[in-house]
């Protein structure tokens, strides 16, 4: 649109780690977004998926994508761990990808550690409030 503002789906092209979480959203790369994300090796996406549906959302399709370059996601499901429903543990498991569901805040550290590690990961990540 000329002269307007163009709305894009939010994605920063990079690999960083999570400095915060909370408030229902993420801090990373001096940056900070509202609502959930997904980090994956091409960068780090807004995502739609929500304490209340967290294993929908249809940028959940990008982590089969990349999934060659993806040896681990780590899911992380809001406040309380949820376990990822067996079709998608399934899939996951087709994709080569070993899949752990666990607290965001535990994801989150996780990912960092991993992430400083050089080590193949991703995550999918609910914000919580």
């Amino acid at each position: 649109m000329a002269g307007g503002i163009e709305i894009r789906p939010a994605h920063f092209p990079g690999r960083a780690p999570i400095a915060t979480y909370g408030n229902g959203g993420f801090r990373f790369a001096e940056m900070s977004h509202r609502g959930s994300i997904l980090c994956l090796p091409s960068g780090i996406y807004g995502w739609d998926a929500t304490a209340e549906a967290p294993f929908g959302g249809e940028r959940l399709l990008k982590v089969f994508e990349e999934a060659e370059e993806i040896k681990f996601l780590l899911y992380g499901t809001g406040r309380d761990i949820r376990r990822l429903p067996p079709a998608l543990a399934e899939r996951m498991r087709q994709a080569g990808i070993s899949c752990d569901a666990m607290s965001t805040g535990a994801a989150v550290r996780t990912y960092n550690v991993m992430l400083s590690e050089r080590r193949s990961v991703a995550a999918a990540l609910i914000a919580v409030d």
